[in-house]
């Protein structure tokens, strides 16, 4: 698979589902990836990455930010509060906002830097302990506590379980996201995005069908 054959299911999957060409956006998941796969895939033109780890996220991209013009990156992964001030500066958007402490602290940095990324709430649809987000029945509440408190969140983000059939879960996030008056939609990854762009995704996190597999980890 290449990023241009990715470009082009996800136009498919867009005339398919009747949504305007563009609408969806390609976030090409570099974690763990070495720096010639991910310097290819900047050749190539495209300039939206999501990273797993803050460190390795600084680590990585100021050399190719200092080399490629219009890079955005995206956290796709959890973040650590204590991390909260560097991601920040780092990402044009957060995709794992996930619990009030988190919300509280992106807050106060927001108000005392003038400056705050997108935020998506990471919801829980399939309730894994073992998974971060907020559970389905407290994403409501929980959005409005991140309203209340300022932050800008734009969507709503989710992990389906991987012995589930994903679109219960897509769909699930898209009710929970249309009665928020929440446009964004970060769902689908490398093997469901075609059914998640079918059930409104707005955000489509690709990895390995992008870069090949990762050299370490799993996934």
């Amino acid at each position: 698979m290449s990023l241009s054959e990715i470009r082009e299911r996800i136009a498919r999957a867009e005339a398919e589902a009747g949504r305007a060409p563009g609408s969806v956006s390609l976030v090409a998941v570099s974690k763990v990836q070495p720096p010639e796969r991910v310097g290819a895939v900047l050749d190539a033109g495209h300039r939206l990455f999501g990273e797993n780890r803050v460190q390795e996220a600084a680590e990585r991209w100021p050399g190719f930010q200092e080399r490629y013009e219009g890079i955005s990156l995206h956290l796709v992964g959890p973040l650590q509060t204590n991390k909260a001030r560097q991601a920040m500066g780092m990402f044009d958007a957060i995709h794992s906002l996930d619990r009030p402490k988190l919300a509280r602290t992106l807050a106060r940095l927001a108000e005392e830097t003038g400056h705050c990324p997108d935020l998506f709430v990471q919801v829980n649809t399939g309730e894994e302990p073992q998974k971060a987000g907020v559970l389905p029945a407290d994403a409501d509440a929980f959005v409005a506590e991140c309203r209340a408190l300022g932050l800008p969140v734009t969507g709503l983000m989710c992990i389906p379980p991987v012995d589930e059939e994903p679109s219960l879960h897509f769909a699930l996030l898209a009710r929970i996201a249309a009665r928020n008056d929440l446009a964004g939609l970060s769902m689908g990854m490398s093997g469901d995005f075609e059914r998640a762009i079918a059930l409104g995704a707005t955000h489509v996190r690709v990895g390995s069908a992008i870069f090949g597999a990762r050299e370490s980890g799993t996934g």
